[in-house]
């Protein structure tokens, strides 16, 4: 991502998703140059407004606690059919 700063890049990279893409939290970091700053990235993304928010998920395909229910609303709307297991784990299709 060149020299761009960490919230500039992870924004590029969350602003670059489209309506059925979903990332994990460490390959947002990753994508934008920030390789194992998947927490911070979390961080950014409850602190910011106006981000696709709800195409990041954990990396054990968990959804964000707390809202979990609107996230996968939100999943739902761009076309995922998603199955929950018991633990809170999701499975896109």
């Amino acid at each position: 991502m060149g020299d761009l700063g960490f919230e500039a890049a992870v924004r590029q990279v969350i602003e670059s998703t489209e309506p059925g893409d979903v990332l994990t939290y460490g390959e947002v970091a990753a994508e934008a140059g920030f390789p194992g700053a998947a927490r911070a990235v979390g961080n950014l993304l409850r602190s910011s407004e106006g981000l696709p928010w709800w195409r990041v998920v954990a990396a054990s395909g968990r959804l964000s606690p707390r809202i979990e229910s609107d996230q996968a609303e939100r999943l739902r709307a761009e076309g995922h059919e998603i199955d929950v297991d018991g633990s809170g784990r999701i499975r896109l299709r």
